[in-house]
């Protein structure tokens, strides 16, 4: 007997679980063994960049649930996808709320003179890419098929491809 394929992503690890226990293992490294590197930066220019990044992170990721709402589609990855979002910030990347919250967390970094986020966001980010967002491609791929495949021919999967 066949197991039914859920209508969703099948990702390993949900997917909201990834920055924060980034942010929350990097706190505890950096209480644990603290690199200082960022510290010995311009505090005022560390801060301003990072409120700068922390700013632009959350509004793509605002950006990007918005644009959902907006087409009646669910952002809870736990539920299924009911419409292809193709425009606003969607036309620059096609995980905005990923990019998103990886570029608040750089910003979190500047803020607190967390090292230890700018060395395991790297990590974080290949664990994120493989575990949660080529699942949904395929899961996008399969529900959306041609549309899809033309969306992802023309838009990067990041900022860059």
């Amino acid at each position: 007997m066949t197991r039914p394929v859920p209508d969703r992503a099948e990702f390993v690890i949900f997917p909201p679980v990834i920055p924060y226990s980034t942010l929350a293992i990097a706190c505890m490294l950096q209480w644990l063994e603290p690199l200082g590197l960022l510290a010995h930066l311009g505090h005022a220019m560390r801060i301003a960049a990072g409120i700068a990044l922390f700013a632009g992170g959350m509004a793509m990721m605002i950006a990007g649930h918005r644009a959902m709402a907006r087409h009646g589609t669910n952002v809870n990855p736990l539920r299924p996808t009911t419409a292809l979002v193709t425009d606003g910030v969607f036309r620059y990347t096609r995980n905005p709320l990923y990019v998103g919250v990886s570029i608040a967390l750089c910003g979190i970094a500047l803020v607190a003179a967390l090292d230890w986020v700018l060395v395991l966001i790297i990590p974080a980010f290949v664990l994120l890419h493989f575990a949660v967002v080529t699942r949904e491609e395929r899961y996008l791929e399969r529900k959306f098929g041609e549309a899809y495949h033309r969306y992802a021919g023309r838009v990067p999967r990041y900022l860059f491809d």
